[in-house]
């Protein structure tokens, strides 16, 4: 498979270490540095409300040597209407396209839709405003009564 990008992102199983104390200084040396950069390669699985989390994914929209990060944030919401996101907009690279939540109406729980800025019938869905997240329930949509929204973006610094 010679079309994967990332061959490096995974550690070595075994490895032989010298018995020589200097040898054995320096092969520790490496292995660290390979440990370090593999965890701070990975997805972290943190959540955070009212903080921003870095999410440890590299994105190169602006080619290879344009690394920029993920972030991502939680936000609860009990109705349709705003939600203040706090982010700087001037860092935003892009809205990830994994961005979505999920509501109850205190019965059932239903997905919300990253989509459009028109209400769709029978949906709730959200769209990014450079200062809001924008709740939309369309007519015949189940009632709110509590929700989470997750944005993930992409990060120009």
């Amino acid at each position: 498979m010679s079309s994967i990008n990332n061959p490096g992102n995974f550690l070595r199983t075994s490895r032989n270490f010298p018995t020589d104390p200097q040898a054995l200084s320096v092969e520790l040396s490496k292995t660290y540095i390979d440990i370090a950069s593999q965890v701070n390669d990975r997805i972290s699985g943190i959540h955070g409300i009212n903080t921003p989390i870095i999410t440890s994914e590299s994105w190169f929209i602006n080619g290879t040597d344009g690394r920029q990060f993920g972030l991502r944030q939680l936000y609860i919401f009990t109705a349709a209407g705003n939600i203040p996101h706090g982010i700087n907009w001037n860092s935003v690279g892009f809205i990830s396209p994994k961005s979505y939540g999920t509501f109850t109406d205190g019965s059932n729980w239903y997905g919300v839709i990253y989509g459009s800025n028109t209400a769709i019938a029978g949906q709730v869905s959200f769209y990014v405003t450079s200062t809001n997240i924008v709740v939309l329930s369309g007519s015949g949509a189940p009632s709110i009564r509590s929700g989470i929204i997750l944005l993930e973006w992409i990060s120009n610094i």
